[in-house]
């Protein structure tokens, strides 16, 4: 049966809309994440990738168990901004029983491997001399609570990763990330007080380049058995200028660059504690620590 005109001339018009639709690159279906680093800027492989939001993140990483998300996924929605009180716990003096990791004075207490540290001392911090290696305490401990102060450098240079970024790591392999997260994307699980690659904090709570922030963490190590059987994950709570991020949040494993951690390799529950050097001129000062004994145990 012939088609009245002016459903001819309707259906002429949708397949006249769909041709053009095509070769303009229109889709309804939405399209489907960047299988390569966002933010490395190089080409993709046809199809052209499409990259991750504001090209903060990567797309072609594992996926974190228990998620929906990728190892440093831009997509990852970004904490909300807190603004912190003026002061929290800068300068806060030691308790009786701290054990006193850096008081402004030496880095006696840290090393570079065997070596002695080389980052630079003066005016009561330490500062990152870049490509000097990373430092870490020369003592082990087990379940304790730290405290430290730290300074993005006040001269911004770049952006995401690459703006005042340092991290705090126990055992060189649970990091709490330290960064310049004012007013600076980055993938979520990579800013200022993430548990790296795995957990975003649960706010922003990030002062201005070349202010001084705090740092209270506790940190409890993960225990295996006899067996080698993991019975305790790693758990930390965290505490950014007065606010906290997390509590007695467990690691999922170690914290690796682009891939999921595991509880693989098992250690003692003694761990050292380690500030990076990523290259950006970082300060740190009144480091201290106390052991978190148990009840009913003097």
């Amino acid at each position: 049966m012939t088609k009245p005109v002016s459903v001819r001339i309707f259906l002429d018009l949708l397949a006249f809309v769909g041709t053009v639709a095509i070769w303009s690159g229109c889709t309804t279906a939405s399209a489907p994440k960047s299988s390569t680093p966002a933010a490395a800027g190089v080409p993709g492989s046809s199809p052209a990738p499409t990259p991750a939001q504001k090209n903060i993140g990567y797309t072609n990483t594992p996926m974190i168990p228990g998620t929906s998300w990728h190892v440093h996924d831009g997509f990852r929605p970004q904490p909300r901004v807190v603004s912190p009180a003026t002061q929290f716990s800068q300068l806060a003096p030691p308790p009786s029983d701290a054990v006193i990791l850096f008081d402004g004075t030496d880095l006696s207490k840290w090393a570079v491997s065997n070596s002695p540290a080389k980052w630079k001392v003066e005016n009561g911090y330490m500062e990152v001399v870049p490509k000097s290696g990373s430092i870490r305490t020369r003592d082990a401990f087990a379940d304790f609570q730290l405290h430290l102060e730290f300074a993005t450098p006040s001269k911004v240079e770049g952006n995401s990763q690459g703006r005042g970024n340092s991290g705090i790591l126990f055992n060189g392999v649970y990091e709490v990330q330290v960064l310049d997260s004012y007013q600076n994307p980055t993938y979520p699980d990579g800013q200022c007080g993430a548990l790296y690659g795995q957990i975003p904090p649960l706010v922003n709570a990030s002062k201005p380049p070349g202010q001084w922030q705090s740092y209270d963490i506790i940190f409890e190590s993960p225990r295996w058995d006899s067996a080698k059987q993991l019975v305790k994950k790693a758990n930390v709570t965290v505490i950014h200028n007065g606010v906290v991020l997390h509590h007695k949040r467990e690691y999922t494993g170690t914290t690796p660059h682009q891939q999921v951690g595991t509880y693989e390799n098992v250690h003692a529950p003694e761990v050292f504690i380690e500030l990076q050097d990523h290259n950006n001129p970082m300060r740190f000062r009144n480091i201290w620590l106390r052991r978190l004994g148990e009840y009913d145990k003097p």
